[in-house]
């Protein structure tokens, strides 16, 4: 299909796609990345991290935090390879414990050469882990920030919204006294990637702990949250550029995305203002980013409005999407060989979620 070359600061990939002459594209990776449980080694008093600590459960030594690290930014800085040798402009995370480790994430040796900035907030999840952003500053430049909470309670059929502007879960669901169920909020970030606005939502819907049927509910109120999202910044501008990433924990199938999205896995499906899922079809063909009792599924997803599959190039349009599981991020034997190299009290590994990625591409002319 081509080959990639390199013109002075951006990436450029050659399609030939039946043209007598080829042409010439910029291209970006965008990446979702479930950290799995990336906690410092401080024990904060206002968070249940009680675990996470030299003397926790898991003996969360300085040692294991630092090689954490090294795990998490070898795979940052290789998603996206060979199409694109630039790391990920854009990279949604989920499972943080603060906006320290991100810190100490973006000053590895590795990630410091692409001046990542920081997009993080404070969401109500007991356990203390919250979303973010990272971007690479010298292609984006991000003019609003906010978070909006998801207000749903247990045993009510209600959903209300809020939205907060900021300045700068948890496996477990947590219900309150007043019976609302504390989750993440969704991060909405809208910005200019070289000069063109696109909005980002980064998400880490309600877990499916207490049973998969017994929560859709509340992933499904996540869902109708996102597309009122969506919504707004269609009302406000019909050709927004949207894309919505996240750790659902629902796949391409459930209602959270057949529904309240109305998320369409073929783009000759996706209406005017619709939704575009490519990983419905990754997952019909047997691909995963999690695997449980055997069994894959994709909670991991990133989707788009339908004005990034429009057929013209002139601004930056989605081309295509995947599943980075190379093999050193796979367990090679015991119970769980062929899932995710995750954390264990014997090994630092990975995540036990597979990262995803997308590229947008531009004609250059």
């Amino acid at each position: 299909m081509g080959k990639i070359i390199r013109f002075s600061l951006f990436l450029f990939f050659v399609l030939s796609w039946g043209f007598a002459q080829p042409k010439k594209f910029k291209i970006h990776t965008v990446a979702f990345y479930n950290f799995e449980n990336l906690f410092d080694t401080i024990n904060d008093p206002a968070t249940n991290d009680d675990e996470w600590t030299p003397a926790g459960l898991q003996n969360w030594t300085d040692a294991k935090y630092r090689q954490k690290l090294k795990n998490l930014v070898r795979v940052l800085s290789e998603i996206g390879m060979p199409e694109n040798t630039n790391a990920p402009v854009l990279i949604g995370g989920s499972e943080i414990e603060n906006r320290g480790v991100l810190e100490d994430l973006i000053r590895q040796p590795q990630l410091q050469p692409y001046d990542y900035g920081i997009i993080h907030f404070d969401s109500p999840d007991k356990r203390g882990i919250d979303v973010a952003l990272l971007y690479q500053k010298k292609f984006f430049r991000p003019t609003s920030l906010s978070n909006i909470p998801l207000n749903i309670y247990k045993n009510r059929s209600t959903v209300k919204e809020e939205k907060t502007e900021v300045d700068s879960v948890e496996e477990k669901v947590i219900v309150a006294p007043n019976n609302r169920v504390f989750t993440r909020d969704q991060l909405l970030i809208t910005g200019f990637l070289e000069g063109e606005e696109i909005s980002i939502i980064v998400n880490h819907w309600p877990s499916r702990s207490g049973g998969e049927k017994a929560t859709a509910k509340y992933r499904e109120a996540a869902g109708v949250l996102n597309r009122k999202i969506i919504d707004s910044l269609q009302h406000i501008n019909p050709d927004a550029k949207v894309i919505s990433m996240g750790d659902f924990n629902d796949g391409p199938y459930n209602r959270s995305f057949k529904i309240a999205l109305g998320a369409k896995g073929k783009k000759s499906d996706v209406p005017e203002f619709g939704i575009f899922n490519p990983f419905e079809e990754m997952l019909a063909r047997g691909m995963g980013t999690l695997a449980f009792r055997d069994s894959w599924d994709i909670f991991d997803q990133i989707i788009l409005s339908e004005s990034l599959i429009k057929p013209d190039f002139d601004s930056f349009k989605f081309w295509k999407a995947g599943i980075f599981n190379k093999p050193y991020l796979i367990q090679t034997s015991g119970k769980y060989k062929g899932y995710p190299l995750r954390h264990t009290l014997t090994e630092v590994g990975f995540s036990d979620h597979f990262p995803v990625y997308l590229y947008l591409i531009k004609e250059v002319k």
